[in-house]
């Protein structure tokens, strides 16, 4: 009969021979699928300019930051990308003229947010709205990293007087591309940072808004028509779905601002708030009147 210690050893060694077997399996469902998800060299139109011009009133100035989904990677007209998507939804809904500078960049990460800013600070943008993070994950950046610079990059914003709203990190596991067991791992990797960055943001003074799996229900009705040709990348329809929740939360935050008391609220912690959010797309997590650093508001959409 083999002794306790040669038994251990053998589970040891099985156990670390199946995580880099698995480990190997992961690599490989990474390439395959960064190969077929491919990259265009295409870029979308600018949406930079007025929406609602022919409203009164001085227009409010929006700027809007983060990677390729804010930019609207492979829209082929104006009116389907997020700039052209939030300036008419706000101003619309605003009923005022509303002026978008998008900074984003294909391919930002959240330490890129800052640089980003710098860029456009002489636009002194009123209110901001930030999509980052899905660079992090597929480049590994720890998450804890991550969100330390997101809110590095809000509390820039909040210095200079600006509104912000953040969009937390959508749900990797709704990518169809991406094979099990790595759309089970990426899942986990994006709801996690999606966490990080809920308790970051709204302690450095953001509103934040679950991205998690606002898409994956209205696949029941549209199906693949939400993700676009590389089936990583949202449609037109994905990113006005998108859109949607970003102008609601902007809204609210624009109209509130700190005064989250005069919105139908739920209190919580922070972290349960951030937990919540992670598997309730849609759900806004905002500062709490209590303090931000243990409570935040929570306000979602039934």
């Amino acid at each position: 009969m083999p002794s306790p210690a040669k038994t251990t050893a053998k589970a040891a060694a099985r156990t670390a021979g199946a995580g880099i077997g698995t480990y190997v399996v992961l690599v490989a469902q990474a390439l395959w699928a960064r190969k077929r998800i491919g990259t265009t060299t295409d870029r979308p139109p600018s949406g930079n300019g007025l929406y609602g011009h022919e409203l009164a009133g001085e227009a409010v100035h929006c700027l809007l930051l983060g990677d390729s989904t804010m930019v609207g990677y492979g829209m082929r007209t104006v009116d389907e990308t997020p700039s052209a998507l939030i300036g008419i939804g706000l101003s619309h809904i605003l009923d005022s003229p509303v002026h978008v500078h998008n900074q984003s960049v294909v391919g930002a990460r959240s330490s890129d947010l800052l640089g980003q800013i710098e860029a456009a600070e002489h636009h002194r943008p009123q209110i901001a709205i930030i999509l980052v993070g899905a660079n992090d994950i597929t480049h590994q950046v720890p998450a804890k990293r991550s969100a330390r610079r997101l809110a590095a990059a809000v509390r820039r914003l909040r210095s200079m007087g600006t509104e912000v709203v953040v969009g937390s990190v959508p749900d990797f596991g709704t990518v169809k591309p991406l094979p099990v067991p790595l759309r089970t791992v990426c899942r986990y990797w994006s709801r996690h940072l999606a966490r990080r960055q809920t308790v970051a943001a709204v302690e450095a003074g953001a509103r934040v808004v679950s991205l998690a799996d606002v898409l994956e229900p209205l696949f029941l009705v549209k199906g693949d028509a939400l993700f676009g040709d590389d089936r990583f990348h949202p449609s037109a329809h994905g990113y006005a779905t998108i859109a949607n929740f970003l102008v609601d939360a902007a809204v609210t935050q624009w109209r509130h601002g700190s005064r989250v008391e005069d919105e139908p609220i739920e209190q919580m912690t922070l972290e349960q708030a951030a937990d919540w959010a992670a598997e309730h797309g849609g759900t806004q997590v905002a500062p709490a009147p209590r303090g931000r650093r243990f409570a935040a508001v929570l306000r979602w959409r039934r």
